[in-house]
C-alpha cells in the first residue's frame, strides 16, 4: 500500500503495545497523533477565521458608515440616502433572516414555520410586548449611530462608543443586582477618563465637499466643527445609553427562559419593524414622498444595510469560539485598526492628547475584563498535641526503624 509510512509505524506501534487476552478486550489503543494534530490545528484555524471576522465586522461597519454619510457621491436621485430608511431595511432584513433559521429548525417547510409563529407570536401577545421595549431602543441607538458617524470621524467615535461598558456596568448593579470588584469601577473611572481625554483633543478627519458646509472665515470654520462634535457626542453617550440598558432588559428576559433565541429575535424583530417604519414617516415622510425611499442608494449602502443585519449573526457565531480575553483583545485591536484607516482613507491625524485618551481607554477594557479572583482560603495546618500520636510514621521514626535493622 502506498501510505504505510509515519502513518504506518504508528499503526504498527499502537498494535504491538495491545496485549493479548482479557487486556486486549479492556484496553483501547490511543488515537492517532496526527489525526489529533490535524482536529488541533483546525480548532485554531477556526478561532483565527472568527477573530478576523469580528474585527472585520466592528471596523468595516463603522468604516462603511461614515464613507456613506460623508465622502461617498450620492445617488442617482442627486440626494443623501436617509437614515431611517436604512434602519428600517436593517430591520426588515434581519427578521427576514430570522425567519430563515425558524423554518430550517422547523424541518424547512411553510407548515412548520407558520406553527412556530402561532405558538410563540400569535398566542404570546405579552411576550411580544415586553420585547417591545428593547426593540424601540435598539431602533433608537441605531438612528443614533448614523448621527453620531455623520458628525464625528470614525476613530473619536470607536473610541467614544466605548461608554457602552460603562452603562451597561450601572445597568447591571441596578436591574440585575450585581456586584462590581473595586478593579472593575476603576477600569470604568478609567475609561471615562479616556473619552473625555480624547473628545477634549479636537482630532478630526477632513470630509468631503458632499457634507462640509463652505465657510467663510476659519472662525465659522472651526465654530461649526464645534458644534457638530458636541452633536455627535451626544448621539454617542445617548447610544451608548440605549445600548447598556436594551442589553441588560433583554438577558434579563433571556433568563430562567427556555424560548430559542431566533424565537426570541423575531418576537422583537416585529415590533423593531413597526417602529422603524413609524420612525420614517414621522422623521422623514415629505422626503419619502418626495424622492422615493431608495432616495440616494448605492451598492455601498447596501453593503451598510446588509453587515449591520447580519452583524448580531456573526458576533454570535464568534462568541461560541472565541474566549473574553480574545474579544477584548478583537475590540481593543479594532479601535487602533480603525485610526490607521481613517489616517489613509479620510487623512485623520490624531494628536498627542488623542493617543494618550485611546491607550487609557484600551487600558481600561483590558483590565475591566480580566476576572476577578476569588480569595484563597487559608490551609489550617494540623499540629499535634502531647499525648496524641501520629497516625504516619514521621521521617525521624523512619531513620531509627533503619538503623535498628
Amino acid at each position: 500500500m502506498g501510505g504505510d509510512g509515519a502513518d504506518g509505524v504508528v499503526r504498527r506501534s499502537h498494535a504491538a503495545a495491545i496485549p493479548s487476552g482479557e487486556e486486549a478486550t479492556t484496553r483501547t489503543p490511543a488515537p492517532p497523533r496526527s489525526s489529533a494534530g490535524a482536529a488541533d490545528s483546525s480548532g485554531r484555524l477556526a478561532r483565527a477565521g472568527a477573530l478576523v471576522l469580528l474585527v472585520m465586522q466592528m471596523v468595516g461597519l463603522v468604516m462603511l458608515m461614515r464613507y456613506t454619510r460623508t465622502q461617498h457621491p450620492a445617488g442617482a436621485a442627486g440626494s443623501l440616502y436617509l437614515a431611517s430608511t436604512a434602519v428600517l431595511a436593517m430591520e426588515a432584513m434581519k427578521l427576514a433572516i430570522c425567519l430563515a433559521m425558524v423554518a430550517r429548525d422547523a424541518g424547512g417547510t411553510a407548515k412548520g414555520l407558520a406553527d412556530q409563529l402561532r405558538t410563540h407570536v400569535v398566542a404570546s401577545p405579552g411576550e411580544v410586548l415586553r420585547l417591545s421595549v428593547p426593540s424601540l431602543l435598539y431602533t433608537v441607538q441605531n438612528n443614533l449611530l448614523y448621527l453620531a458617524l455623520t458628525n464625528l470621524d470614525a476613530a473619536t467615535y470607536q473610541v467614544c462608543y466605548q461608554l457602552k461598558i460603562l452603562t451597561t456596568a450601572v445597568f447591571s448593579a441596578l436591574m440585575l443586582g450585581r456586584r462590581f470588584s473595586t478593579r472593575k469601577w476603576a477600569a470604568i473611572v478609567l475609561l471615562t477618563l479616556g473619552v473625555i481625554v480624547v473628545q477634549l483633543s479636537g482630532s478630526g478627519d477632513s470630509r468631503g465637499a458632499s457634507v462640509a458646509a463652505a465657510a467663510a472665515a476659519s472662525t465659522e470654520d472651526e465654530d461649526r466643527t464645534a458644534r457638530e462634535r458636541l452633536v455627535g457626542l451626544a448621539a454617542v453617550l445617548c447610544a451608548a445609553c440605549t445600548s447598556g440598558f436594551s442589553g441588560v432588559y433583554f438577558e434579563k428576559i433571556l433568563k430562567g427562559s427556555s424560548t430559542p433565541l431566533w424565537i426570541r429575535n423575531i418576537q422583537m424583530g416585529l415590533p423593531s419593524v413597526a417602529i422603524a417604519l413609524i420612525t420614517v414617516f414621522y422623521k422623514d415622510s415629505a422626503a419619502v414622498f418626495e424622492a422615493g425611499f431608495f432616495q440616494g442608494y448605492t451598492p455601498l449602502v447596501w453593503l451598510v444595510v446588509a453587515v449591520q443585519a447580519a452583524g448580531g449573526l456573526i458576533v454570535a457565531v464568534v462568541v461560541k469560539l472565541l474566549d473574553n480575553v480574545a474579544k477584548v483583545f478583537a475590540a481593543s485591536f479594532g479601535i487602533v485598526l480603525t485610526g490607521v484607516v481613517s489616517a489613509v482613507l479620510f487623512e485623520f491625524r490624531p494628536n498627542l492628547q488623542f493617543i494618550v485618551g485611546t491607550a487609557l481607554v484600551l487600558c481600561s477594557t483590558v483590565i475591566y475584563s480580566q476576572p476577578d479572583q476569588k480569595p484563597r482560603r487559608r490551609r489550617r495546618r494540623r499540629r499535634w498535641h502531647g499525648g496524641s500520636k501520629p497516625i504516619l510514621p514521621t521521617k525521624g521514626r523512619i531513620s531509627r526503624s533503619r538503623e535498628a535493622k
